[in-house]
């Protein structure tokens, strides 16, 4: 089975991974990849900072958000591919899942998102009602 594990360094992440770790659906069997969206900076903010520094914090946080994820995959014996993209979170999840052919996209229920529904994420909301891949939501 191919796992689209969709990732943002939340508690909700965390929660996320020890559910998969509790399962079957947790197997080196399956192939996974890791992926995670950063919000593109604000024109403004872009201009004053620089092509290359705007790179590097794209890469910092991109690096800050997978390394835990890798360490607990590693630990389990699983290897993941990792993505990181500047784009809005929901978008690039489902268009991710759709493209890269998954048979699964496994998500938190909250992230880190500014405005978050009471029950579940705007993230998780957009993806469930774009995503023609079948959506498991970890609360």
């Amino acid at each position: 089975m191919k796992i689209l594990l969709a990732v943002d360094g939340s508690p909700y992440t965390k929660k996320m991974l020890a559910y998969l770790a509790a399962h079957e659906l947790f197997s080196p069997a399956n192939e996974y990849t890791a992926v995670t969206a950063q919000m593109v900076l604000p024109s403004q903010a872009r201009a004053a900072l620089g092509k290359e520094l705007v790179q590097k914090f794209y890469e910092d946080e991109g690096v800050r958000v997978m390394a835990p994820v890798t360490k607990f995959l590693l630990r389990h014996g699983i290897t993941a591919k990792c993505l990181w993209k500047t784009a809005k979170p929901g978008e690039l999840i489902s268009k991710t899942a759709t493209e890269g052919k998954f048979d699964l996209v496994v998500m938190g229920s909250h992230g880190h998102g500014a405005l978050m529904n009471l029950v579940v994420g705007s993230v998780a909301t957009e993806v469930l009602a774009s995503c023609k891949v079948p959506v498991l939501i970890v609360r």
